[in-house]
């Protein structure tokens, strides 16, 4: 249930095909806005982090906008999106060009590495299926449910994995670690089942997801 101070940002990040990422919330009637104002972000009640491209070129974007401190220290629910699920963790060797590994936000201890897909074509595009853990973001996802992937570099299985999917390997589809969770595939692209995961997104409030704080406020 959300009131009138319940607000969702989609951070601009120069770097995401937003229009199908908006569309999406909107679709299951979200009030969402786009932006890169820093006084917005910090406000959100919830706030999602897209992507598209190399995760160099999507860092140094952030850099440009100088919104790299505001996304770090943030307290409330915070969704990556594909690119944006690999920029929450440490570094990745997705380099751009560059003969050195990117450095991510470093807010989930975790490494992006090429997708070992044995032999299997490369980028891993189409439908797969997941299996889920307990995660809030993942309430009525059936085992086994099919969402759709496009992507040639993974998080690999850890502590921090709240979905797996297997492509050559097993690799996480959803990585969390406190209010910050994201998702390698298109929940924007996963039909039904993308919606159901939207919509548990915006369920999410710092105190869901904090329930000491709840009880403070109370």
């Amino acid at each position: 249930m959300t009131t009138a101070q319940d607000t969702t940002v989609i951070i601009d990040t120069g770097c995401a095909n937003l229009s199908s990422v908006r569309y999406a919330f909107e679709r299951i009637n979200a009030n969402v806005t786009v932006t890169d104002n820093i006084d917005a972000i910090k406000a959100a009640t919830r706030v999602v982090l897209p992507g598209v491209g190399t995760a160099r070129a999507a860092m140094l974007s952030l850099n440009n906008k100088a919104l790299i401190n505001t996304i770090t220290g943030l307290t409330q629910p915070v969704l990556g999106v594909c690119l944006g699920m690999q920029l929450l963790t440490t570094q990745s060797t997705e380099r751009g060009g560059d003969t050195n590994d990117c450095r991510c936000l470093g807010l989930i201890d975790t490494a992006i590495g090429e997708l070992d897909s044995q032999g299997l074509p490369l980028p891993h595009m189409g439908w797969n299926q997941i299996t889920t853990t307990a995660h809030p973001l993942f309430n009525g996802i059936a085992p086994g449910s099919y969402v759709y992937f496009v992507h040639s570099y993974r998080a690999p299985i850890s502590q921090y994995t709240i979905a797996s999917s297997q492509y050559g390997e097993p690799f996480s589809a959803a990585i969390a670690k406190d209010n910050f969770m994201g998702v390698q595939f298109h929940p924007e692209k996963s039909a039904a089942i993308g919606a159901q995961i939207l919509k548990n997104f915006m369920k999410m409030t710092s105190n869901s997801l904090n329930p000491q704080r709840s009880e403070v406020a109370q």
